[in-house]
């Protein structure tokens, strides 16, 4: 279950486990929203799995990095495409919902055990789609 959280080792390598865990999804973009939206809900239900069956995850350590590649996922799925740029802005809105913890991201993080751990960068992941699909909307090519 160890190695699901920490995405096949990912969530061990330092520093910043969280941003790797974020990085290595981030080739799923070259394959296109519904594969990336795919990759997300995947990586949702594989964590949730994992994560009901480790005693840590009350504390949410840094090695699990399931969590990051999940709302990493979602994010991309709001790409049209995998323009650099695109995948870019993606990233960082979703780095820095996920540090920052505005609103809704805040509330989701206090939920206890396994659903709290995934659901703050779920809901990180869905903030940033929104941003790249209004930031689209508006006109710039993602």
């Amino acid at each position: 279950m160890k190695w699901v959280a920490a995405m096949g080792g990912v969530g061990f390598l330092k520093p910043a486990p969280g941003t790797w865990g974020s990085l290595v999804v981030l080739p799923v973009a070259l394959l296109g929203p519904g594969a990336a939206a795919a990759l997300s809900l995947l990586l949702l239900a594989l964590g949730l799995w994992a994560l009901r069956q480790l005693p840590e995850t009350n504390e949410d350590p840094g090695w699990i990095v399931i969590d990051e590649g999940a709302g990493m996922a979602l994010a991309l799925a709001a790409l049209p495409g995998a323009s650099l740029l695109g995948v870019a802005l993606a990233f960082a809105l979703f780095r820095l919902f996920d540090i920052w913890k505005p609103g809704p991201v805040g509330w989701a993080e206090r939920l206890p055990g396994p659903v709290g751990v995934m659901a703050d960068d779920m809901v990180a992941g869905m903030l940033a789609g929104c941003v790249l699909l209004l930031v689209h909307g508006l006109g710039v090519p993602l």
